[in-house]
C-alpha cells in the first residue's frame, strides 16, 4: 500500500524513558487504514532506525474520512522497550514478524 501523506505532527523526546514519542497524521485517500507494520516500517526509515526500536502503540481513523492519527515509540534501544512497552504491545508486533516471515 503507498501511503499518500505521511507527516510527523508532534515529536517530544522522552530522556527518562529513552525513547521517542511520535503523533503521526496518515493521509490514504482511496485506500483502508495502513497496517502497524506499514506504519512501523515508514517511521523506521523516517528516522534511520531499525524496526526493532520502533513501536506502534495505536492507528486510529476518523470516522468517514481517509485520515489516521498514529502514535508511535521509537527507543533509542530496543532492550528497553522490552522493558517498558506493554506485553500486548510486544506480541502485536511480534506476532506481525511472523507473518512476514511466512
Amino acid at each position: 500500500m503507498t501511503v499518500e501523506a505521511f507527516k510527523i505532527e508532534e515529536m517530544r523526546d522522552n530522556k527518562l524513558l529513552g525513547r521517542k514519542e511520535l503523533k503521526i497524521r496518515i493521509d490514504h485517500f482511496g485506500k483502508g487504514t495502513p497496517t502497524r507494520a506499514e506504519v512501523r516500517e515508514k517511521v523506521a526509515k523516517m528516522l534511520n532506525a531499525s524496526i526493532d526500536q520502533v513501536y506502534v502503540r495505536k492507528i486510529e481513523t476518523e470516522y468517514g474520512m481517509n485520515v489516521s492519527w498514529a502514535t508511535v515509540h521509537v527507543y533509542d534501544d530496543p532492550k528497553r522497550a522490552l522493558e517498558i512497552e506493554p506485553e500486548y504491545i510486544i506480541k502485536r508486533h511480534q506476532k506481525e514478524e511472523a507473518k512476514e516471515g511466512e
